[in-house]
C-alpha cells in the first residue's frame, strides 16, 4: 500500500462519510476498523488512528447522528487509557469539535469523557505503581481539559454534566479503586475551572454516595440496652476499628480495649468509606490551604440539613462537617453551630428534625477538642435558657411524645455538661455564670427530665453535680420506670453523632481534634482522691456509727473509679432521632 499525505486521507474520510449516507458503507466500514484498533498499535497504526481522529475533527459537519451511529458508538467507546499521548490529544480534539457542532453531540461527548474518569479493570494494578499513576494524570489531565473546552463553548454544557456525573456515580458494592478514582474526579471538578459551575454539585453528590456507604455498614456488635446496666455510659471503644499495632502505642496513654476491633475491621464497605472520607478530609485541607474553605463549607451545611440530618444510621458521614469545623473553628464552626440552633429552636421544623439538631449540637460541643471553654458555655447558656423558657410556660405532667423537643434539649445539657464541667468551674467567671444558670428549675419543673432522660447521662450528670454544688435531688431518681422505658432498654437508638471515629486510615484527621471520654477530668476525680486517702478514717467512723449516710450515697452516685471505666457509651449507629 503506498504511502498517503495527511490531505488525502482528510478527504478519504469526508467521502468515507458522505457516502454512507447514500448506502454505500465499504469505506465507511473500513474508518471504524480503524477506530477499533487500540491493543498494542505499532508505530504506523498509531499514525493511522491519529490521522483519522483528526481528519474526523476536520469533517464533524459531515457526521449525521441517524446514518453515522456506529462511527459515534466507536468514537464514544475509546478510552483515553489504552492509548499514547498523541492518540489522546487526538481523540480529544475530536471530542470536543464534536461536541461544539451541534448540540445533539453534547451529551454524547461529556458521557464518553466522564466514563473516562473510571480507569479499566485491567489498569486497576498498574495504578499501583508509579508508571501507573503517572498514566493516570495523563488522562485526567485532558479529560478536565476537554471538559473545559466544551463548557467554553457549549453554555448549556455544565448543568448536562452534573446530571451526567450523578448518573455515572459508582454504586456502593462497585470496585473501590474504581469508585476512588471516580471521586477523584468530582473533586477535581469541584476545585478545578468548572468548579464555578458544578462545585455546589459535586459536594452535594460527595455527601449522598458517602452516606450510602455509610448506612450499608453492618455493625455487629449493635445492642440494645441492658436495662441491668449503665445504659449510655457503659463503655467508650475509642479504637473499634484499628488493629493492635504496639508501635503505634503511646506508652504515656491508658491501655485502651480492642475488643471490638474484629466488627469494622475488614468490613469491604467500611474500608471503601474510610478511603474516600480520608479523600474528602485531605480535599478540606487543601480547599482550607488555598482560601477556599468557607465557600465549599457553605454547600456542605446545605448538604448537612437536607441529607446527613435526615439519614438514619449514619456513624461516620458526618465526621466531613466536624473536621471542616476544626479547619476554621471561628468561621465554618460557628456558622454550624448558628444553624442546628435555629433548627432546635424554631417550631418550622419537625420534632424528628429538632430533636437530631440538638443531638448534634450537644455532641459537637462536648467532642470538640479545638473549642474554648468560653464558647462552650455561651452555646451551653442558649440551651439552659431555651429549656427554662419552655418549662415556664408549661404546667403539665411528663408526657415523652408532646415534650419531646424539651426532653431532647435537657439531655443535650446534661451531656455537654458531664463532658465539660469540670473544665467550666475551672475558671471564676464561667463558673459564676454556670452557677447562675436556672439548672435546678429545669431539673426539678414538673415535666421532671430527669425520670425521662436517658438514665446513665442523668446519673453521670448528677454525680458531677454534687461536688460542684449546681443544686441538689432527691434519691429516688434513679430506677425510675419512666425513665427506663423511655430512655433505657426500650430505645433503639443512641443518637451521639460524634462518638468515637472508628475508621482505620481516616482517623488521623478526627483523632488530633477529638476528646475522649479518658481525657476528661470530671468534677468527683479530687473528691474521690480525697475519699481515698480518708479511707481508714471513714471505716472507723462506720464502726462507730457515725457513717450511717455514706451507704445510702455511694449507691446513689456510685463508685467514682468504676464510673470512669464505664464512661461514656458504649458504641452504636443510630437508628433514627426518633427519641431520647
Amino acid at each position: 500500500m503506498r504511502d498517503i499525505s495527511d490531505y488525502e486521507l482528510s478527504h478519504h474520510v469526508r467521502e468515507a462519510l458522505i457516502s454512507a449516507t447514500l448506502g454505500d458503507t465499504i469505506e465507511y466500514d473500513q474508518l471504524i476498523g480503524i477506530m477499533h484498533h487500540n491493543v498494542r498499535l505499532d508505530p504506523e497504526e498509531v499514525a493511522m488512528l491519529v490521522t483519522v481522529l483528526r481528519a474526523l475533527s476536520g469533517a464533524v459537519s459531515y457526521i449525521d447522528i441517524l446514518h453515522h451511529r456506529s462511527l459515534l458508538s466507536s468514537i464514544c467507546g475509546m478510552r483515553l487509557w489504552n492509548y499514547g499521548p498523541d492518540v489522546m490529544d487526538a481523540l480529544v480534539e475530536l471530542v470536543v469539535t464534536l461536541a461544539g457542532s451541534n448540540g445533539k453531540y453534547v451529551d454524547l461527548c461529556l458521557d464518553m469523557l466522564v466514563s473516562n474518569f473510571i480507569p479499566p479493570y485491567n489498569f486497576l494494578e498498574i495504578l499501583k505503581q508509579p508508571r501507573g499513576l503517572a498514566k493516570k494524570d495523563q488522562v485526567l489531565m485532558r479529560v478536565h481539559s476537554a471538559l473545559k473546552g466544551i463548557a467554553d463553548v457549549v453554555p448549556l454544557a455544565p448543568s448536562r454534566l452534573e446530571q451526567i456525573v450523578r448518573e455515572r456515580v459508582p454504586r456502593v458494592y462497585d470496585n473501590e479503586a474504581q469508585t476512588v478514582v471516580y471521586v477523584e474526579n468530582m473533586l477535581m471538578l469541584e476545585s478545578g475551572d468548572m468548579g464555578e459551575f458544578v462545585g455546589n454539585s459535586m459536594i452535594f453528590e460527595l455527601m449522598n454516595r458517602l452516606i450510602d456507604l455509610d448506612v450499608e455498614i453492618v455493625w455487629e456488635e449493635v445492642l440494645h440496652d441492658d436495662p441491668n446496666s449503665k445504659g449510655v455510659f457503659v463503655m467508650e471503644l475509642e479504637d473499634l476499628a484499628r488493629p493492635v499495632d504496639e508501635t503505634e502505642m503511646d506508652m504515656d496513654e491508658p491501655q485502651k480495649e480492642y475488643s471490638g476491633r474484629k466488627v469494622l475491621w475488614g468490613n469491604v464497605v467500611a474500608q471503601k468509606l474510610d478511603t474516600l472520607m480520608d479523600l474528602t478530609f485531605d480535599h478540606l485541607q487543601s480547599c482550607f490551604k488555598s482560601g477556599r474553605l468557607l465557600e465549599v463549607f457553605e454547600a456542605l451545611l446545605q448538604s448537612f440539613q437536607s441529607t446527613v440530618l435526615y439519614a438514619e444510621k449514619s456513624k461516620f458521614a458526618q465526621f466531613v462537617m466536624f473536621f471542616a469545623c476544626s479547619l476554621d473553628p471561628e468561621d465554618c464552626g460557628t456558622q454550624f453551630v448558628s444553624r442546628l440552633l435555629e433548627i432546635f429552636g424554631s417550631t418550622v421544623y419537625s420534632q424528628d428534625r429538632r430533636t437530631s439538631a440538638v443531638f448534634y449540637l450537644a455532641s459537637y460541643l462536648s467532642r470538640a477538642k479545638f473549642l474554648s471553654t468560653s464558647y462552650v458555655t455561651i452555646i451551653l447558656q442558649s440551651l439552659v435558657d431555651w429549656c427554662y423558657k419552655y418549662g415556664k410556660n408549661q404546667s403539665g405532667q411528663i408526657n415523652q411524645t408532646h415534650h419531646r423537643v424539651y426532653y431532647a434539649g435537657c439531655q443535650a445539657v446534661m451531656y455537654v455538661l458531664c463532658f465539660r464541667m469540670r473544665s467550666i468551674l475551672a475558671t471564676p467567671e464561667l463558673k459564676t455564670q454556670l452557677l447562675n444558670m436556672p439548672l435546678e428549675q429545669i431539673f426539678k419543673h414538673a415535666l421532671n427530665p430527669l425520670e425521662v432522660c436517658l438514665p446513665s447521662i442523668v446519673e453521670e450528670f448528677l454525680c458531677q453535680a454534687k461536688p460542684a454544688h449546681l443544686f441538689t435531688v432527691s434519691n429516688d431518681v434513679f430506677g425510675s420506670a419512666i425513665s427506663r422505658a423511655f430512655g433505657g432498654f426500650c430505645r433503639l437508638d443512641v443518637f451521639f453523632p460524634f462518638d468515637p471515629y472508628l475508621l482505620k486510615k481516616s482517623d488521623r484527621f478526627i483523632r488530633p481534634n477529638f476528646i475522649y471520654w479518658s481525657m476528661v477530668r470530671t468534677t468527683y476525680d479530687d473528691e474521690d482522691e480525697d475519699e481515698d486517702e480518708d479511707e481508714d478514717e471513714d471505716e472507723d467512723e462506720d464502726e462507730d456509727g457515725d457513717g450511717d449516710g455514706d451507704e445510702d450515697e455511694d449507691e446513689k452516685f456510685g463508685n467514682k473509679k468504676d464510673r470512669k471505666m464505664q464512661m461514656p457509651s458504649r458504641i452504636r449507629p443510630s437508628t433514627s432521632p426518633e427519641s431520647l
